[in-house]
């Protein structure tokens, strides 16, 4: 198998399945009609409500866990809770999570700062972030530390920004951010997702194959890694593509990524020799199982 098919291979295998996107949407269904029913007086499946985070971005690979969910209230709400003399925005969380206990009461729900949690037995949960549009297209949403408090956020410019920038690339952006979930299932990296999808977007924006075919991605990964371990590891937060927003670092990622990088040369070498089967153990190392060469 050439290094092409195996890439392309390797991303089909990322793929979340049919049955769990069914599954995801039945749920989504199911809190936004009941949230719907209780904040709008509608009876509306999808009004009101869209994917966010990475599931939202198409960024999101099998085996995931967690489904990101805005619901936008009505800007009376606001004023409502924005009323209470304390901490309002606990009181708001605690209303949607009694709202989405009606439909799975047998949920484990918790409200959690910014966003009630749905948890299902599959080990797949929801992470409902109610909130307020704002008119250039934004949200404000509640923070419940420290008293509480509103926060802007504009995942809806994330979205457009990945899928623009995916589209200008030949579909590399999003098989990228994929590709660096898998390694750092796979190495345990302290890494969050957005950041994740904000390095592949940072450094496809600069290189000078972002629209080859996967006969490339030998190279993509060589050289993402490179372009990882060479980040400042004193630098705390960098700026999320669309939104510009804050996205923290979590821990350490740039010696596993040199460490990778390393790993991806000798993988390319044992390519260049013919030596399949000793190249396709160094992509698993890298990747693990789901690179199955």
């Amino acid at each position: 198998m050439g290094i092409a098919d195996k890439f392309k291979t390797f991303c089909a295998n990322l793929a979340i399945s049919t049955d769990t996107r069914s599954a995801i949407s039945t749920r989504c269904k199911g809190i936004t009609r009941r949230l719907n029913l209780d904040f709008w007086n509608i009876d509306s499946e999808t009004a009101f409500s869209r994917y966010i985070g990475s599931y939202g971005r198409g960024t999101a690979i099998n085996g995931f866990s967690d489904v990101d969910l805005i619901f936008v209230l009505p800007d009376s709400e606001y004023t409502r809770f924005s009323g209470y003399l304390f901490n309002g925005q606990s009181a708001l969380l605690q209303e949607v999570k009694k709202s989405i206990a009606k439909t799975y009461s047998a949920t484990s729900l918790g409200a959690d700062g910014i966003v009630v949690k749905v948890e299902f037995s599959d080990n797949i949960y929801f992470e409902v972030a109610p909130a307020f549009e704002k008119s250039d297209g934004s949200y404000i949403h509640p923070l419940t530390i420290d008293g509480g408090s509103w926060k802007r956020f504009d995942p809806i410019a994330e979205i457009k920004a990945i899928n623009d920038k995916d589209n200008e690339l030949n579909g590399n952006l999003k098989r990228l951010c994929k590709m660096s979930r898998s390694w750092a299932r796979q190495w345990t990296v302290p890494i969050g997702g957005l950041l994740l999808d904000t390095f592949a977007y940072n450094f496809l924006s600069n290189y000078g194959h972002n629209t080859q075919s996967y006969l490339y991605y030998d190279f993509f990964t060589r050289d993402f890694f490179d372009y990882l371990a060479g980040q400042n590891e004193q630098q705390y937060y960098w700026y999320a593509p669309g939104s510009n927003q804050f996205v923290y670092r979590k821990g350490s990622f740039e010696c596993k990524a040199k460490r990778c990088y390393n790993i991806a040369l000798e993988a390319i070498e044992n390519e260049e020799k013919g030596y399949d089967w000793s190249a396709n153990q160094k992509w698993r190392e890298i990747y693990g199982t789901s690179f199955t060469g």
